[in-house]
């Protein structure tokens, strides 16, 4: 398939501590990263995410004390879970997984490298107004349809998801190109809500097909 000029692959955080190994690895997200690679060989123009954080971020647990990872707290933007210390600037965690195809991406977006605040989504950070600028980078190269994959699908693939809709671009998520953290439901959650804004959830195979 050979991708139109109004599309884009957005390939989000596939980096080493997310993957087996890592500080908050998904289970089983390094399999993503051969299904990644070939979507991006169908893809004419790609974007990708990575997480960003200064040490001492305040989504880190260890900034807490007292406070243990994956529980909550709240802070001025609203809840916030607490995640172990991961993706740190400059760590082999914070870099992309070795085997994932970085040549010809036209973008490297960063994100949650702000320590008051957290950022799942691609396009808005947590207190869901300020935006990062990938919707309008996307917008001025005039993309209208944005295909999602990478991890977590219940967190910044999902987050990213909804705003992409938000921003009012036609959005499908590569379900098998995703892995999730699946915390208490949250995967089933992330695809109800993503389902009820519009947003289409495909394959990697029917994308090959097609």
């Amino acid at each position: 398939m050979a991708s139109h000029t109004s599309e884009c692959l957005l390939i989000i955080d596939v980096q080493n501590d997310f993957c087996p190994g890592g500080a908050l690895a998904v289970p089983d997200g390094d399999q993503v990263v051969g299904i990644v690679n070939r979507l991006g060989e169908r893809f004419a123009h790609r974007v990708l995410t990575q997480d960003w954080h200064p040490a001492g971020h305040l989504s880190f647990a260890s900034s807490h004390p007292g406070r243990a990872p994956m529980e909550t707290t709240t802070l001025p933007y609203g809840e916030q879970v607490l995640w172990p210390d991961h993706c740190v600037q400059g760590t082999r965690g914070a870099e992309f997984h070795s085997e994932l195809e970085v040549n010809g991406s036209e973008l490297i977006l960063r994100k949650g490298f702000r320590r008051e605040i957290d950022s799942y989504s691609a396009f808005f950070e947590n207190d869901r107004s300020t935006p990062t600028g990938l919707g309008a980078y996307l917008r001025e190269r005039g993309f209208e349809r944005l295909y999602l994959c990478g991890l977590a699908t219940d967190f910044c693939v999902g987050y990213s998801a909804l705003d992409a809709r938000r921003a009012g671009f036609a959005v499908a998520v590569v379900d098998d190109a995703c892995r999730a953290i699946d915390v208490n439901g949250s995967l089933a959650a992330a695809w109800r809500e993503m389902e009820s804004v519009g947003v289409e959830r495909v394959t990697s195979e029917a994308l090959a097909r097609a």
